[in-house]
C-alpha cells in the first residue's frame, strides 16, 4: 500500500520512546493522558486513528499493523445472516484484541446505525422510528428509550450508536423523514433527551462541549418474572448527532440535496437540536450529505470548524457519513485525494471510508507530507478522538460484560414492553366516526366478527419500516415482535370471530355480517434516497381498498407509514376513524392496547398533515397555512379534540 508500510509503525526514536505511559494510567486527566499518547503516535498511527472501515473489510493487519481507530457495520453487514448477540460479540471482541495488540494498545471503537433500537440485531427491541416518537412529546419516554438501546447495543459488545438524528423534516417527500422527530425544532430539541439516554447525563458542572460516557454502576433488571441485581462494566454508548446540519430542509425535500437558507434561518430551525445534544454531552456528531447554499457539509470549513468546534464549543469529535468524501467529486469517488484534502481541512475527524482504506491511507500519508493538510489539522483530529476514547473508559473496559448476552437482554419482556408502551403513547388519532357524537372507537372486543385486511395487518417488517435488520428494510417476518393482526386476535374476547383477507374481494364483505372491519395500510420499507417521493399516494391501491370496505362495513383505518400520505376526499368521508400509526416497530401489541380502549389516545402530531401534493413544503409557520390536519392536533376518545397542545412532557 504505497508508503504505509510496517517498518513505518517503529516506535519514535530518541528520548520519547523512552517516557513513562503516562496516558496508561487511569488516575491521570483525560487530556494529560491524551498529549501523552498523542506524543508517542507516529503519523501513521495518527491517520489510522482517523480511519473508519467496514466489519466486512476488518483484519488483524488493518487493526494492529495500521492503528485502524474504529470499525462500523454498515446497514447490511453482519458477522453472518441472523447472527446471535454472542455471534456480534464474539466479532466486536476479535476485531478489539487485534487493536489492543498494535503498538500502542489503542482500543477502537465499534459503531452501529441503532437508531430505533438496536435494529439491525435479529431479535432486539424494535422501537417507533423517530417520528412516531416524535408523536409522544413526551422527554423520559424517549431517555427510557436510549437507556434500553445503549443496554442492548452494549450486549453485542458495540460502543458506539449513530443516534440520533435530530434533523428537523420540512418537507415529508423526503426519504428521511421517518428520521425525525418533528418539523417542529422545539419538539426535536426535547426529543433529544435519548443522547443522555444513551450516554447516561453528565453531572452538574461538566465543562459544556466536553463529550461524556457515564461509568459502571448496578444495574437492576426485570428479567421474566424476577427482578435480578447486577453489576456490569459501562452500560452506556456513545451518541452521535446526525447529520450536521440542514438535511431536513432541503428543496422539495431531495435526500442529500441543498438547504437554501439564511444563517439565521440555518441556526433557529436546522442546528438549535444540536445545542441541545451539546449540553448533554454528545461524543460524536456525523456531517451531512446535504449542502448549505450550494455548498456540500463535508467539505464546509465554516459550519464543521468555526460554527460546531468554536462557536459551540464542541470538544468530541466529527465523523464523516459512509462514504461521505467520496460524494465531494463527481462522479462520486473520483479524485479521491482532492476530496480528502477538502474534508479533512474542513474540519473532518473520523472518516467512515469504509472500504478502500488502504488507499484512503496513502492519499491521506502524501496530503500530509506534501504540507497540504497542515499536521497541526492531523493532531487536532486525532486528539479529539483519544480524548473521545479516554472519557468512554475505553482503555480500562474495552470489551463488554458477557453476562449482558447470558442474561438474554436483547429483546427482552422488559424492554418489548417499553416498546409497546411507546407505541401506545404515539398512535395519533385522526378521526373518530363520521358524526362525532356517534364515535366507532374504542372498538368492542366483543364484536361477533371483525374483518381485518391490508397489506400491513400482518407483517412485521412492513411495521418497521427502514433500518431494520438491512439498510432498506423488507417485508415479512425480519425479526421477532408481534404484528397488529396477531395483537388483534390477542386483544378480542373468545366468541368474536377474526377474518383476515389482505386484500379483500366484493363477494368477501357481501355474504358475511361484519361487525366492524379494520384496514391497515402503509408505505413499504425504504431508507434515504430510495425514499424520496414527488408523490404521496397509498401504496399497492390502499385507497381502492378502503373505500371498498368502507362501503359497507364501519371501518377503523390505521396508516403505517414514515410520513402523511395523501388522503383523498373519498377515502376520508368513506371511513369512520382513522388512526396514524407511524412506523410501531416490533411490538404491534400497542396498537390494539389503544384501538379496544384499554389505554386512551395521547399523540399528537409531530408534522402538517398536507391536503394536496401542490401544498408542499407546508410547515406551522408558513403565512398560507391550510393543512388537513395542523402540527400538533390529535384527538382522545375520552375528551374534547385537543387540536394545537404543544406541551412537551
Amino acid at each position: 500500500m504505497g508508503g504505509t508500510t510496517e517498518a513505518a509503525f517503529a516506535a519514535p526514536t530518541g528520548d520519547e520512546g523512552a517516557q513513562p505511559a503516562l496516558y496508561k494510567d487511569p488516575a491521570a486527566t483525560v487530556e494529560a493522558r491524551v498529549w501523552d499518547l498523542l506524543a508517542r503516535m507516529t503519523l501513521h498511527e495518527k491517520l489510522g486513528q482517523m480511519t473508519q472501515i467496514d466489519c466486512s473489510v476488518a483484519s488483524e493487519r488493518a487493526l494492529s499493523t495500521l492503528a485502524v481507530g474504529s470499525v462500523l457495520n454498515s446497514g447490511d453487514s453482519a458477522p453472518k445472516p441472523r447472527a446471535t448477540p454472542a455471534d456480534w460479540a464474539d466479532m466486536v471482541e476479535k476485531f478489539q484484541r487485534w487493536a489492543l495488540s498494535s503498538r500502542l494498545g489503542v482500543p477502537m471503537i465499534y459503531a452501529t446505525d441503532a437508531v430505533h433500537g438496536h435494529n439491525n440485531v435479529f431479535g432486539a427491541t424494535v422501537f417507533p422510528h423517530n417520528v412516531g416518537l416524535g408523536a409522544t412529546r413526551d422527554r423520559d419516554l424517549i431517555r427510557r428509550i436510549g437507556e434500553v438501546t445503549a443496554l442492548e447495543v452494549r450486549a453485542t459488545g458495540m460502543h458506539c450508536a449513530f443516534a440520533p438524528c435530530v434533523a428537523v423534516c420540512r418537507d415529508p417527500r423526503w426519504g428521511r423523514c421517518y428520521e425525525s422527530y418533528s418539523e417542529d425544532p422545539d419538539v426535536v430539541c426535547a426529543m433529544a433527551s435519548i443522547v443522555s439516554g444513551l450516554q447516561g447525563a453528565p453531572p452538574p458542572g461538566h465543562p459544556l462541549g466536553h463529550p461524556y460516557l457515564a461509568g459502571s454502576k448496578p444495574l437492576c433488571f426485570v428479567h421474566g418474572d424476577m427482578d435480578w441485581m447486577g453489576f456490569f462494566g459501562l452500560r452506556n454508548v456513545l451518541a452521535c448527532a446526525k447529520h450536521f446540519v440542514g438535511d431536513g430542509g432541503t428543496e422539495r425535500g431531495v435526500n442529500e440535496g441543498d438547504t437554501i437558507c439564511s444563517l439565521e434561518d440555518l441556526e433557529n430551525v436546522h442546528m438549535k437540536p444540536y445545542v441541545e445534544c451539546l449540553n448533554q454531552g454528545l461524543s460524536l456528531v456525523m456531517a451531512s450529505y446535504s449542502s448549505w447554499n450550494g455548498e456540500k457539509l463535508h467539505s464546509h470549513r465554516f459550519l464543521l470548524t468555526e460554527v460546531l468546534k468554536e462557536k459551540l464549543g464542541f470538544k468530541g469529535f466529527v465523523i464523516s457519513d459512509m462514504e461521505g468524501i467520496d460524494r465531494l467529486s463527481q462522479p462520486h469517488g473520483s479524485n479521491y485525494r482532492h476530496c480528502i484534502c477538502i474534508s479533512i481541512n474542513a474540519g473532518i475527524d473520523m472518516v467512515m471510508v469504509p472500504y478502500r482504506y488502504e488507499l484512503f491511507l496513502e492519499d491521506l500519508l502524501s496530503l500530509v507530507e506534501s504540507g497540504e493538510i497542515p499536521m497541526a489539522r492531523i493532531d487536532d483530529a486525532v486528539e479529539r478522538i483519544l480524548r473521545v476514547k479516554f472519557l468512554a473508559g475505553l482503555f480500562e473496559h474495552p470489551f463488554s460484560d458477557r453476562s449482558l448476552v447470558d442474561l438474554d437482554i436483547l429483546g427482552c419482556k422488559a424492554h418489548r414492553e417499553l416498546a409497546r408502551e411507546t407505541v401506545r403513547k404515539s398512535l395519533v388519532l385522526l378521526k373518530n366516526g363520521k358524526d362525532p357524537r356517534r364515535p366507532l372507537l374504542p372498538l368492542n372486543k366483543n364484536a361477533r366478527k371483525i374483518l381485518v385486511a391490508g397489506t400491513h395487518a400482518d407483517d412485521i417488517g412492513y411495521q418497521c419500516g427502514g433500518w431494520t435488520d438491512s439498510w432498506q428494510g423488507s417485508k415479512g417476518r425480519i425479526t421477532e415482535g408481534t404484528t397488529i393482526l396477531e395483537a388483534i386476535k390477542a386483544a378480542v374476547g373468545g366468541n368474536t370471530e377474526v377474518i383476515y383477507e389482505e386484500f379483500p374481494s366484493a363477494s368477501t364483505i357481501e355474504d358475511q355480517e361484519y361487525s366492524l372491519a379494520i384496514i391497515v395500510v402503509g408505505e413499504v420499507p425504504y431508507a434515504e434516497t430510495q425514499g424520496d417521493r414527488t408523490d404521496l399516494p397509498i401504496p399497492f391501491d390502499g385507497a381502492q381498498t378502503i373505500v371498498c370496505v368502507a362501503s359497507q362495513v364501519p371501518t377503523l383505518v390505521i396508516i403505517v407509514s414514515g410520513r402523511p400520505l395523501l388522503l383523498e376526499p373519498e377515502v376520508l368521508e368513506s371511513i369512520d376513524a382513522l388512526v396514524a400509526a407511524w412506523l410501531p416497530g416490533s411490538e404491534g401489541g400497542g396498537v390494539a392496547d389503544v384501538v379496544f380502549g384499554d389505554y386512551d389516545f395521547e399523540g399528537v402530531l409531530p408534522v402538517t398533515w398536507f391536503t394536496r401534493m401542490d401544498q408542499l413544503p407546508m410547515n406551522a409557520n408558513h403565512e398560507l397555512y391550510d393543512p388537513l390536519f395542523p402540527l400538533g392536533y390529535g384527538l382522545r376518545m375520552n375528551a374534547e379534540n385537543i387540536h394545537g397542545e404543544q406541551n412537551l412532557i
